[in-house]
């Protein structure tokens, strides 16, 4: 069972490749560790964000803006992380971007994963489904049964994925990271030191991940694009498309809620979430609880107060 917190705040971050990058209400650090097994850390100001006092909308935003920073943060990590003999040694593809675009380049290519990645998401979990739906609408009418066969498909992509993924020795360690995380803000609202061992004994699993944000986000698009009509697979796939900033609107404030609040409602929307979370997160060892420690000193304000919601 998870602790209960004594306080709920609103410091979170994310895992990286051998570290943890964690954002306070002020500033934000990035804490990776080095081949030489030291800790290196970044620390920068939070920029100010004048949606943030919007419900809904703000969802919207904050969305791109976690997925920007989590994509940098990623990149600047695995730079960070990196062997030394890798680092001296480039692929003959970076030399030639290096030669032909220098820094530019190497951005454009960055950029072009990401989006990459954007249309991997909007082809699985928007595209397929629609596709086998109707394909089994003709041999088996399914009626208004079409959006919930829908939703399944996507739930069970998206289970699936995350089983398929956390088998990759490299994105194991990851997700210990990201248990590191979520032990060390429990630790923190549990108003204990921030020590290994203290950090230890606490949950790695928390309500505001973004495991649970994406399933929620999930569940939201199933119960609304029930009322898309099925009009053809790519007219369904640009209205679901339209609907999407909805969507995520309703989820972050769900989500945000969850966060905020303990009682037997907010821990049944978060409960399965929580459940996803023990395939995104595992449990750390003391080498990356000290590294997700280090992520969250310099982000907390001088009064845990300050960092409530």
């Amino acid at each position: 069972m998870a602790e209960r917190c004594k306080f709920k705040t609103s410091v979170g971050g994310q895992a990286v490749m051998e570290g943890v990058m964690m954002k306070g209400p002020l500033k934000w650090c990035l804490a990776v560790r080095t081949p030489d097994g030291e800790i290196t850390t970044e620390t920068h100001d939070s920029p100010a964000r004048p949606w943030t006092k919007f419900p809904f909308v703000r969802g919207v935003f904050n969305f791109f803006d976690s997925f920007i920073m989590g994509y940098q943060t990623m990149m600047r990590s695995a730079e960070l992380s990196m062997e030394e003999d890798e680092a001296e040694e480039p692929s003959k593809f970076d030399l030639w971007l290096e030669k032909h675009f220098g820094e530019k380049g190497m951005k454009f290519v960055m950029a072009l994963s990401a989006v990459a990645g954007i249309a991997l998401a909007i082809f699985l979990f928007m595209f397929i489904p629609i596709v086998v739906v109707n394909f089994v609408d003709r041999f088996v009418a399914l009626g208004g049964f079409k959006a919930l066969l829908e939703g399944v498909i996507k739930v069970a992509i998206f289970i699936g994925y995350l089983a398929l993924v956390r088998r990759m020795k490299e994105i194991r360690r990851v997700f210990s990271y990201h248990g590191a995380e979520h032990k060390t803000i429990a630790c923190y609202e549990s108003g204990e030191e921030l020590t290994c061992e203290n950090v230890h004994r606490h949950t790695r699993f928390h309500p505001r991940c973004g495991t649970s944000f994406l399933f929620i986000v999930i569940i939201i698009s199933i119960l609304l694009f029930s009322l898309v009509p099925w009009t053809g697979t790519l007219t369904r796939v640009l209205l679901k498309l339209l609907l999407l900033p909805v969507v995520m609107g309703v989820a972050y404030e769900i989500i945000r809620l969850a966060g905020r609040y303990d009682n037997p409602l907010t821990r049944a929307v978060s409960a399965p979430g929580m459940w996803l979370q023990r395939l995104t997160t595992e449990e750390p060892d003391d080498s990356m609880i000290e590294v997700a420690i280090a992520a969250v000193l310099p982000v907390l304000p001088p009064k845990p107060d300050e960092a409530t919601w």
